[in-house]
């Protein structure tokens, strides 16, 4: 099974790892749009005030400017490691055990703007770009990324995909219709029975069900095999077809 994990906007400044290496982290193919994309930010950076413009940052966040400057000197740091907020709180990777952080780092893409799709454990620097910022100097990051994630999400062959993405970036790499895989959506029941997705919780869901499968380290090749997994663990999961799952919190 592969788990593909959006990245949160707020994330650890420093690191203690050698300066970001493209061709050295997960699905390598993806080096030339990463080095693209590293080009286009460090440049940008060079203007503080467009910079700022460009990534619609606040007075408060300027310093983001800076980060995006020394992006291929930065100390990098493992990526599950790297990102905060509610998704990262929940799984907190720097407490699970030394099987389970393997076991993270051999199922879980985190999938980044300016990367793409990262291993859990891959050294990344801190950075700032959201999915559907417009970049000078490369084309618009959908178009970029989109083709050549799926491609390189077919060559790495996984039997199953649990997809924990946003829809923002799944739209910069579908998974292949070639792969079996399952998009998750977190949701709570009324006492009349009717179901409603969630916002906040869904991060904190999404983020409390991959620390439990790092902790239980489960051998799953099917939607089929992740719903039995899920009724042992005590957990309410649904597959409700099209492609996509129903995990309630």
């Amino acid at each position: 099974m592969l788990i593909l994990l959006p990245p949160s906007e707020t994330k650890r400044a420093g690191g203690s790892g050698a300066p970001f290496d493209p061709t050295r982290i997960a699905l390598p193919q993806l080096a030339a749009q990463r080095e693209a994309v590293l080009d286009a930010l460090v440049a940008l950076s060079a203007d503080e005030d467009e910079a700022a413009r460009v990534l619609k940052l606040g007075p408060r966040q300027r310093g983001e400017v800076a980060v995006n400057a020394v992006l291929r000197t930065a100390p990098t740091m493992a990526a599950i490691d790297r990102y905060t907020g509610v998704l990262f709180d929940a799984l907190g990777a720097a407490s699970v055990s030394a099987a389970g952080r393997r076991w993270l780092g051999a199922h879980v893409l985190v999938h980044s703007a300016p990367f793409g799709p990262v291993g859990a454990l891959d050294p990344i620097p801190a950075y700032r770009l959201g999915a559907s910022t417009s970049l000078p100097g490369v084309p618009p990051l959908r178009r970029l990324w989109a083709a050549d994630v799926s491609s390189a999400l077919a060559d790495h062959a996984p039997r199953f995909v649990l997809d924990l993405r946003s829809e923002a970036y799944v739209g910069l790499g579908p998974v292949p219709d070639g792969i079996a895989s399952r998009y998750v959506r977190v949701v709570s029941e009324g006492p009349d029975g009717t179901v409603r997705a969630l916002n906040h919780f869904n991060k904190h869901a999404k983020g409390a069900l991959v620390r439990r499968l790092a902790e239980d380290r489960p051998r799953i090749a099917s939607a089929a095999g992740f719903v039995t997994w899920a009724d042992a663990a005590g957990l309410r999961v649904r597959d409700i077809g099209a492609g996509e799952l129903e995990l309630f919190a």
